[in-house]
């Protein structure tokens, strides 16, 4: 949507906008908070997104079936218990971009970057670093110095962090080529997000696992804040593996389900793996053996078995997104987010500075605003907006995020968070 297309000086046009969304049904397939009787403006699916309608009845279903069957619901049930995680490998695969068999619901993200990178980070004396953005999520820190430490390397040498290469805090291609090509012979891991947490930028991630690989060193994605918001093709991107939360974007509820993908090329891998039963070959799971023969593909990697109470709601929104598919999720959020960026510009750029790419292709629906004030001002506003019940979040040190979701944000909700941020500026 081009600016000369929007009319940003009139609620009316966004209502108008919100009557022809294709979309828009969707909306009514989630529950809304209510702030003093009124429906929140929830631009925070980008850190808890909101409950599908759809979610309790699957939760009932397993419930009712527990109730009833006992364990002979591992059989018996309407979803079996026994293969439930394959339930949610079809919808998962297409949103990812890639094989049913790259790809497995199951722990946390950050359990499944470390059984990942057990994989997949290979460290020596000539090649121990691990290489991420300075100012990465700080789980993904921790969880990187912890392997370069359990493996006798030193993380004030080893882990690399790139700094941004621009005054709002974003990291180029060029910067990242620059350092493969100084410090890839170090280098035996990239991990890169899809899209950094703090300021939305998207990322090229084809681009990045060929950099990497180029330099030698193998390359793993944390999507937690990519999947679901922008397409990923982690097939064609070739990287080696990647991981991802789904209580954000994918809608599945606090502390859900995560999912990790293993490109086809390492399916029969003899690299190590910490093994877990439910990793074992499934033709031979049963005969309780004593040796351990994994699964080809990404469910090799599983521990335990499924958490049926956890997959339950990850399959319901998983649906969802199906029906609603993800090109035109990404062509609505695409519109959103650049009139929600235009909004801003005309009405707030005195006081709010956007920090995130203003190219389409290098953000999702995320913007990450910047008071020019300074922190506490900005803290103000944001619990200001919270007092209307206008939902986004706060990150340290200064900024707010706002994402307006396809599924179920409006155009009306990106007018009403605008006016009220200036009313706040005006009256202040």
């Amino acid at each position: 949507m081009s600016l000369a297309a929007m009319n940003l000086n009139s609620e009316q046009w966004a209502l108008e906008q919100d009557a022809r969304d294709e979309l828009a049904a969707f909306r009514d397939e989630f529950l809304i908070p209510k702030h003093d009787g009124r429906e929140q403006a929830y631009f925070c699916g980008n850190s808890l997104g909101l409950q599908p309608r759809s979610t309790w009845a699957a939760l009932q279903t397993e419930l009712e079936d527990w109730r009833d069957l006992g364990v002979e619901g591992h059989f018996r049930g309407r979803n079996p218990w026994m293969p439930y995680h394959e339930l949610v490998r079809k919808h998962l695969a297409e949103l990812v971009g890639a094989q049913e068999s790259e790809v497995v619901a199951m722990n946390s993200l950050t359990v499944n970057l470390h059984l990942l990178m057990v994989s997949f980070y290979r460290p020596n004396k000539e090649r121990p670093a691990i290489l991420i953005e300075a100012g990465a999520f700080p789980s993904d820190r921790y969880a990187v110095a912890s392997q370069i430490a359990f493996h006798g390397f030193d993380p004030e040498r080893d882990l690399i962090e790139l700094g941004p290469d621009s005054e709002g805090g974003t990291v180029s291609m060029s910067s990242l080529k620059r350092v493969l090509m100084q410090q890839g012979h170090r280098i035996a891991l990239v991990l890169w997000p899809g899209v950094q947490y703090r300021t939305g930028q998207r990322f090229d991630l084809r681009q990045i696992a060929d950099l990497g690989h180029r330099a030698g060193a193998m390359v793993g994605f944390d999507l937690a804040h990519a999947v679901g918001n922008v397409p990923v093709d982690l097939h064609a991107s070739q990287a080696d593996f990647a991981a991802w939360c789904s209580y954000k974007y994918l809608n599945s509820g606090p502390g859900s389900i995560a999912g990790a993908f293993v490109h086809e090329r390492h399916a029969q891998t003899d690299r190590p793996r910490f093994a877990g039963w439910w990793g074992h070959d499934q033709a031979t799971r049963f005969r309780m053996g004593p040796n351990f023969q994994p699964s080809p593909g990404a469910e090799g990697w599983q521990l335990s078995n499924p958490p049926i109470f956890a997959l339950a709601p990850l399959k319901a929104s998983l649906e969802v997104f199906h029906r609603a598919g993800l090109p035109r999720l990404r062509a609505k959020s695409m519109r959103l987010t650049a009139y929600l960026e235009a909004l801003v510009g005309a009405h707030l750029g005195a006081f709010i500075e956007i920090i995130t790419p203003s190219d389409p292709e290098q953000r999702g629906c995320q913007l990450s605003l910047r008071v020019r004030a300074g922190r506490e001002t900005g803290r103000a506003l944001f619990d200001a907006l919270a007092g209307q019940g206008i939902i986004g979040d706060w990150r340290e040190p200064d900024v707010i995020r706002m994402s307006p979701t396809p599924l179920y944000n409006r155009f009306s909700d990106c007018w009403r968070f605008v006016n009220a941020a200036r009313d706040f500026f005006v009256s202040g």
